[in-house]
């Protein structure tokens, strides 16, 4: 097995024994890129000679006895709306970004600082404002689970996942502010993580929604994300690697709630399907799974469904920040933000409260569960050349993140897995999201579910 395909875990082991050097992890991922990037596109700049210094500093440090992180020496790909230094940034527009944009925030300082080695800046969504991952100012990746049609790989994260499948990274940093993450994360068949907001710092990031933004990471397990997540909950504190290398466990079987209504309605085939009978697993290896009622998360989509606040939220950002690419947005991005200019302060501030009663109300269904359980994405990923006008792809981006962006509106956090294909032989995820601050709960249960269904890559096989 080549080292790219051990677990997150073992390379960290494997780095610091000295059995594989950062420089050869980094040799081995620039292949894997080179071989598919002309047809997978998930990179917009690649990291190049910065990536190869980065690790050569990584070896350095492990040489002199240094261990700066659990990250140190792994190959990360970063989102193109966070700033790293000496790497050009366009958040998904025409036209790259001033130079301030480049200053690191305390995610990507985290990275540098820990020795990681950043391969490159992956794909985006236009201003990060989209869940199908489609960009028409740069070639949208493809999504690698299908070999005869370009289907769009998720957004707005739309090349962290195929940076995954294409094996240049081991870890995918992103960003989620209705599922960004964990859309692309289900629909390319790996894991994705949204912290509970606040818990991660959004400085240094492009923002699209400053109430609903969070950072999050996209990993190929359950296991491996809990792995690199956990240094990022240290905040850079230094070094505690034996901590870091041992992931959270319930004592007890897991209390799963399955809510009854929305989130299984209008399921493209072999989506529904495929979770629950992956929920009918876990029940059968002795864990809770219970119907329950949901009322919020419909009623928190309705305020989604008639527009939130994060066209508003962009429109001003833009307005105030980087008013000269606000005629350069495309149609599908533009006609949103265009249209909140006309929304009222009073009804904005109204959608804000009714959300933050929705949420308060939401903490009360966690009295006697651990996890709330439903379909991540219910929209098998559509082909690029079937999003031809404005309606259409309205209609399928609203499908898309339906289910993802309860979390965020409601101040949850929450993970996504992979359990099965669906009919297309797209990948199918399972989301679990938990109450606000108990993150470690959610990847206790996200482990305890992965151990408990055993290997993705044995349930859903790998992308063509």
């Amino acid at each position: 097995m080549r080292w790219l395909e051990k677990p997150l875990r073992d390379v960290a082991l494997g780095l610091r024994s000295r059995e594989v050097t950062s420089a050869e992890l980094l040799h081995e991922a620039a292949e894997r890129a080179q071989a598919t990037e002309p047809q997978l596109n998930a990179y917009k700049t690649w990291g190049g000679a910065q990536s190869e210094e980065m690790a050569r500093s990584a070896d350095a440090a492990f040489r002199s006895g240094k261990d700066s992180g659990a990250l140190q020496g792994v190959p990360v790909s970063v989102k193109d709306l966070y700033g790293v230094p000496g790497l050009p940034i366009f958040a998904g527009t025409p036209r790259e970004l001033p130079e301030a944009w480049r200053s690191p925030g305390a995610i990507a300082r985290r990275l540098i600082a820990q020795h990681a080695v950043i391969t490159g800046k992956t794909h985006t969504v236009e201003f990060a404002f989209g869940a199908l991952g489609l960009n028409a100012h740069w070639a949208t990746p493809r999504n690698p689970w299908d070999a005869v049609h370009h289907r769009v790989p998720g957004g707005s994260s739309s090349g962290a996942g195929v940076s995954l499948c294409q094996g240049s990274a081991l870890v995918a940093l992103g960003t989620d502010t209705a599922g960004s993450v964990r859309i692309p994360a289900s629909v390319t068949g790996n894991v994705g993580y949204k912290p509970t907001r606040g818990r991660w710092p959004t400085t240094g990031i492009v923002p699209l929604s400053a109430l609903f933004d969070t950072p999050g990471i996209l990993a190929r397990t359950v296991s491996d994300a809990c792995f690199a997540a956990a240094d990022f909950d240290r905040h850079g504190a230094g070094a505690d690697f034996a901590r870091i290398d041992s992931a959270p466990h319930v004592a007890r079987p897991l209390r799963i709630g399955v809510p009854d209504r929305m989130f299984w309605d209008d399921c493209d085939a072999g989506i529904a399907e495929g979770v629950r009978s992956a929920l009918n697993e876990l029940a059968k290896s002795g864990h809770d799974v219970k119907a329950i009622a949901f009322p919020e998360a419909e009623a928190a989509f309705d305020v989604f469904r008639a527009g939130a606040t994060a066209a508003a939220e962009l429109l001003a950002f833009l307005r105030q920040e980087l008013p000269e690419w606000i005629p350069t947005l495309h149609e599908f991005i533009g006609t949103r933000v265009e249209a909140s200019a006309h929304l009222p302060a009073v009804e904005f501030l109204e959608r804000v409260r009714r959300l933050e009663t929705l949420a308060r109300a939401t903490r009360l269904r966690f009295d006697d569960i651990d996890v709330i359980a439903t379909a991540t994405a219910p929209l098998s990923p559509p082909r690029v050349d079937e999003l031809v006008s404005w309606e259409v792809y309205r209609a399928f981006n609203l499908r898309m993140v339906r289910n993802t962006s309860i979390a965020n509106l409601l101040g949850l956090n929450a993970l996504t897995l992979p359990v099965a294909l669906d009919a297309a032989r797209m990948p199918v995820g399972l989301q679990i999201m938990a109450a606000p601050g108990r993150d470690d709960l959610l990847f206790a249960a996200g482990v305890a579910i992965e151990q408990a269904l055993g290997p993705a890559r044995q349930r859903r096989g790998a992308p063509p």
